[in-house]
């Protein structure tokens, strides 16, 4: 009987995923650690990631935390030495970090008269520390990793980089340019990265996420009572589905882009993970 290429065997791979802290991040790390390799989380702090790779560790997998600030290059190259020296070369790398910044947003989603001497943050306060932030850590932190780990694939055939993406990317969400414009920069760097090492053997695709509620947009989404938001009506309203996307349902698409016999031919691509929300235009 011939093996069923759906069925992702990751055993004796190592992979590496940045922002392990988060919570769809960790779950993706779980998901590879029981797919068989041996997972690195890498995370600016480290008390959640310690927390994550014991779980991964008390399950019989095999998981190692290490504190890394992805915005520093330096750091990421010796962040990689320390995986290399502690589990063995990268295989597959996650870069997961991300996130936005309050300073980055403007209150309302349309400009209204007055808003621009009022008692709101509109488009004329958006912060240029605030929007540097945004885009290094969206950007920045996806470029230093990749350049650190990226090393240790080069020369062997069949390795993968997973860049975490945006919906956001394809049309831009009110209120958060930086974001939206950063995770569009994530997604071409992503095409570029694929052109870039396919002579190398090495895949590079992305996943989009829709819309997932985690801590990051807690704020966002419900407000202190629990009770949902203005903005969570017209999400819901946007998504086919009608509800918002589990950390569990990122894993198939996960499993599916590093599976080098299901996916072998398949690089460039940014996978949506979005419940309808690209698809549906609102009539």
């Amino acid at each position: 009987m011939e093996k069923n290429v759906l069925s992702t065997d990751l055993t004796g791979k190592v992979a590496v995923v940045t922002g392990a802290g988060g919570v769809l991040c960790s779950d993706l790390a779980k998901t590879l650690a029981r797919a068989g390799a041996k997972v690195a989380l890498l995370n600016r702090s480290t008390e959640a990631i310690e927390r994550f790779a014991k779980e991964i560790n008390d399950e019989g997998g095999i998981a190692k935390a290490y504190k890394c600030n992805v915005l520093e290059k330096d750091t990421c190259l010796a962040v990689a030495e320390e995986v290399l020296r502690d589990l063995g070369p990268c295989d597959i790398l996650v870069n997961g970090a991300g996130g936005n910044n309050p300073k980055a947003q403007t209150d309302k989603e349309y400009y209204e008269p007055g808003d621009i001497d009022a008692d709101t943050q509109s488009f004329f306060d958006l912060s240029e520390d605030g929007v540097d932030a945004v885009f290094r850590l969206n950007f920045i932190g996806t470029l230093l990793p990749t350049q650190a780990f990226a090393k240790q694939m080069v020369g062997r055939s069949g390795c993968n980089i997973i860049n975490i993406s945006s919906m956001n990317a394809f049309t831009p969400l009110t209120k958060i340019p930086a974001y939206s414009g950063a995770k569009a920069a994530v997604s071409n760097f992503t095409q570029w990265l694929a052109v870039h090492f396919s002579k190398e053997g090495i895949r590079v695709n992305a996943i989009a996420p829709g819309f997932f509620s985690t801590k990051q947009n807690a704020k966002l989404l419900f407000n202190e009572d629990g009770t949902p938001t203005a903005r969570t009506g017209k999400i819901l309203a946007a998504t086919p589905m009608g509800r918002f996307g589990e950390a569990k349902e990122l894993e198939g698409a996960l499993l599916f882009l590093v599976n080098n016999e299901a996916a072998g031919f398949i690089t460039g691509v940014v996978l949506p993970v979005d419940g309808g929300f690209q698809a549906y235009s609102g009539v």
